[in-house]
């Protein structure tokens, strides 16, 4: 049963997430986009805002659970 349960949780995750990698940032489980420029990125998710900070960033993916925000990132914050 214990098996079961952890594969359950594995497949239904709805834990927000944040991957920060070189000129990206991965963000999984958010609620909505906010705002969007090519110099901020403004995401609402349950605890509150996440804000991405930089020049020329875009959306490289995006599906309904998970972002991809790439560019020259040089803050980002937790609200």
């Amino acid at each position: 049963m214990k098996l079961i349960n952890s594969f359950r949780n594995y497949i239904l995750d709805e834990e927000f997430k944040i991957n920060i990698f070189k000129d990206k940032v991965n963000v999984v489980n958010y609620i909505d986009i906010i705002n969007f420029t090519p110099k901020e990125v403004t995401i609402k998710y349950d605890g509150g805002l996440l804000l991405i900070i930089g020049n020329n960033l875009s959306i490289s993916r995006l599906l309904i659970d998970e972002v991809l925000v790439t560019g020259n990132i040089e803050k980002i914050e937790l609200r």
